[in-house]
């Protein structure tokens, strides 16, 4: 059973589950990402539901009346002029922040979505009571994966997860539950074979990607002598376009969450001797489901190999704080704890000017930048390659004019700061590190 073989459902009707633990700003703020998580989806939001309860572990997950008033809402049960969406859609221009929650027309949404996690048996329970499709948060993040992965090891990261959520919410078919397979598995239920299946796939794709994570390690390992920055943050706070800004690729910028699934590493431009690399790296959200975690320690590997972190916000975000918490937790999770860090407060263009000099005095050692400000990217530009310079060791090399390949050595992977002329050989200063030195060294000496 995969997410995407269902076809794509229109309006989807949101639904916070409010707990003592879990409620007020927290709860709000929330339930504004999942509107955007389910826009990014293509789904259109045409309304919110809300209800207090004391957990989110009830068989039904909401109370019988809550339950009647959503069925209202799906066009399940009950009487009232229908929604039409082709002869009037009055949620077309409605801001996210005006969500409507009251006297929402009756069959209006066709698609329903918990800001939490469902177990299997209450998923089917509110689909069974609510007549249509029913997600629940990791389930609309996981699909929302499974389209953006582009590269081989992307998708199979995002397969392993995808399987891993759909392996207990698989169903017994419509034949019977008893009904037996004849043939091979013969004494299995058509529900058992399907979950054997599954298990099957999981095994084949591990395998897969531990061939993959090879091939990946053996390229980070030819990278490891130089310098390299990643890129981290949470989801949507501009890092694809500060990857842009820094090396001039042509890297996908989009203004929704999750544009960027995968690890990309482009050179430092304007280039510098030795070069220096930057990575993007995936975004981080609240509530990221295990699972994608865990399959995408490999692509987070790239920050975990960094000299140098750019942690990465959108300080016109008034909850980037928490986006922030969110983040170190992940990173603490995959090992990444001490590396050098900045703290870049992006979209400082969306700021007033006393609102920037409010974050710099609370957040005295960031950089404040936007990727639209030119000045403001070459002032990044300048901050990475002093910090490469840091551990540079500077020293005088003498170069007879017959050594081969020496210079071009020299210049590839070192900054020669002054070179002098001399009728037998070059005196060049250079600034490298202790290891780019030292083979160097060893290749003169042969």
């Amino acid at each position: 059973m995969k997410l995407t073989e269902k076809p794509l459902l229109n309006n989807a009707l949101l639904i916070s589950i409010c707990t003592p633990q879990f409620k007020g700003e927290e709860a709000k703020a929330s339930l504004a990402e999942l509107a955007r998580l389910v826009t990014t989806l293509g789904f259109k939001v045409v309304g919110t539901q809300s209800q207090n309860q004391s957990s989110t572990q009830k068989m039904s997950v909401l109370g019988a009346g809550k339950l009647a008033e959503i069925a209202h809402i799906t066009g399940n049960q009950g009487e009232g002029e229908e929604y039409d969406s082709d002869t009037e859609d009055f949620f077309d221009e409605m801001d996210l922040d005006d969500i409507p929650s009251d006297n929402l027309p009756f069959g209006c949404a066709d698609v329903v979505v918990f800001d939490c996690d469902l177990t299997p048996s209450q998923l089917r329970n509110v689909e069974n009571q609510l007549g249509v499709q029913v997600y629940d948060r990791t389930g609309i993040i996981i699909e929302i994966f499974s389209r953006h992965a582009r590269t081989r090891t992307a998708r199979l990261q995002v397969e392993m997860a995808r399987l891993n959520y759909v392996a207990p919410r698989l169903r017994e078919s419509s034949i019977g539950d008893n009904e037996r397979q004849m043939g091979k598995g013969a004494g299995e239920t058509t529900l058992e074979l399907d979950r054997r299946k599954v298990r099957d796939q999981l095994a084949e794709l591990r395998r897969e990607l531990a061939s993959v994570q090879d091939e990946l390690k053996g390229r980070r390992a030819q990278r490891s002598e130089l310098f390299c920055v990643a890129l981290v943050g949470y989801t949507n706070a501009g890092k694809s376009s500060m990857m842009r800004a820094l090396t001039g690729s042509e890297v996908l910028v989009e203004n929704k969450l999750f544009a960027t699934l995968d690890t990309t590493v482009r050179a430092l431009y304007p280039e510098t001797q030795p070069r220096i690399l930057v990575s993007d790296t995936v975004g981080f959200i609240k509530k990221l489901p295990h699972d994608l975690v865990a399959s995408f320690h490999s692509t987070l590997a790239e920050a975990h190999d960094a000299s140098l972190l750019l942690y990465v916000v959108d300080a016109s975000d008034p909850t980037f704080r928490s986006q922030l918490d969110v983040v170190h937790e992940v990173l603490a999770e995959v090992g990444v704890d001490d590396i050098d860090k900045l703290l870049v407060l992006n979209k400082s263009d969306q700021l007033t000017p006393e609102q920037q000099q409010e974050l710099m005095e609370e957040f005295p050692d960031a950089m404040m930048t936007s990727t639209r400000n030119p000045l403001d990217v070459a002032k990044l530009h300048k901050y990475i390659v002093n910090a490469s310079e840091q551990g540079m060791i500077e020293e005088e090399i003498i170069v007879p004019y017959d050594a081969k390949g020496i210079i071009g050595e020299i210049r590839s992977s070192m900054s020669v700061t002054k070179e002098e002329y001399d009728y037998e050989h070059i005196k060049l200063t250079v600034r490298s590190s202790a290891i780019d030195l030292a083979r160097l060294k060893k290749l003169m000496s042969k």
